[in-house]
């Protein structure tokens, strides 16, 4: 960052107004009595409003004095950030954004408006109204080119400039005039120019063709997915403690995953699937995110199943099986004790 210094020329007698202390002192009060220099930042940025635009350097004293702080702390952080103004700013302050999307939008324009209109950055017209500097992104790059105006009424970004609309704003404010803010193409915010080019088209909007009320089977039925893909439709509260009852027609139907997966816990609040040893918090997220939130599901699994789900959870092969998820599912699903964990333990030095 280049350094930054205050200006020159300083007034010779500067004070905080009654107001700008009440909101400083409000703001003081948000801290504890030991770190009341937190209310630093909003208290320059007061102060700045107070004194019409910029940091005089008796403000930063008397903001020291407010905070019980060394002059220069306060004078580190005013010139640290460029929100700052450590000069004397014209009635209306504008700020350019120069940075890439409004220069390929067209800000090099505005910027020598300004430099014809005011003179070069950082000075202030023979009216005393206007100044201006080019600053970074203001993050209305979907608005490019654009400015902020601050003054008595505030700090408001004016869009989708020209040199033109932008040079008619400030003659409107010098002449006492407050020009509506936002784009000056006639975008009402950051919508495509010429209207919406999507989600246009009028039968969406078609109440009539809208229903309102849907078939009494919807209404009733949970889709269940079984872990091929499938859906199945069942009553509204399905039961998934047992994998699908019906005996296979063929070697193929028979080598077929038979695990239920479901939508979200459909019987109450899912078990905590880490009480199963080789079960830790990644593999029941991994687990619940396929839909398996029950003992009773890993108590059903069958040979394909333990071969599907090592397939869609990051586990090493032959795990489910050394773990024995299944058989320890089907006792938890009983209300059975977890299984302990056997201590590791750590082998002797050998002399």
């Amino acid at each position: 960052m280049s350094a930054r210094r205050l200006a020159i020329r300083q007034p010779e007698t500067f004070a905080l107004s009654a107001k700008a202390k009440k909101e400083i002192g409000a703001w003081v009060k948000k801290y504890p009595s030991d770190r009341q220099r937190s209310a630093l930042i909003p208290a320059l940025w007061i102060a700045q409003k107070d004194a019409g635009g910029w940091l005089p350097e008796l403000a930063l004293r008397a903001l020291g004095d407010m905070l019980d702080m060394a002059y220069i702390r306060v004078y580190e952080v005013a010139t640290f950030y460029t929100m700052f103004n450590l000069e004397p700013v014209g009635m209306h302050y504008v700020q350019m954004c120069g940075t890439t999307p409004c220069w390929l939008r067209g800000s090099d324009k505005l910027k020598e408006m300004l430099t014809r209109k005011i003179g070069p950055q950082r000075s202030i017209s023979e009216d005393g109204k206007l100044s201006w500097l080019e600053v970074e992104c203001l993050g209305s790059c979907s608005n490019a080119p654009m400015v902020q105006i601050s003054n008595a009424d505030g700090d408001h970004y004016y869009e989708d400039l020209t040199a033109e609309s932008l040079e008619k704003v400030l003659d409107d404010m010098v002449a006492g005039k407050k020009p509506p803010q936002g784009p000056k193409n006639g975008r009402f915010s950051s919508e495509p120019i010429g209207g919406a080019l999507a989600l246009n088209s009028k039968e969406l909007y078609n109440k009539s063709k809208t229903p309102t009320k849907l078939p009494n089977a919807v209404k009733a039925a949970k889709i269940i997915r079984h872990a091929d893909g499938a859906k199945v439709t069942a009553s509204s509260k399905p039961k998934v403690t047992k994998a699908i009852s019906k005996k296979p027609t063929s070697k193929t139907s028979a080598s077929k995953p038979k695990v239920i997966y479901t939508d979200g816990p459909t019987d109450g609040a899912p078990d905590d699937l880490k009480l199963i040893k080789g079960i830790g918090p990644k593999f029941e997220g991994d687990l619940n995110s396929k839909g398996i939130y029950y003992f009773r599901q890993i108590g059903a699994w069958k040979a394909a199943d333990v071969k599907m789900v090592e397939g869609i959870i990051d586990s090493f092969p032959g795990r489910i099986e050394r773990d024995e998820w299944v058989k320890q599912g089907k006792s938890l699903a009983k209300g059975g004790a977890p299984k302990k964990m056997k201590p590791v333990r750590a082998k002797k030095a050998k002399a």
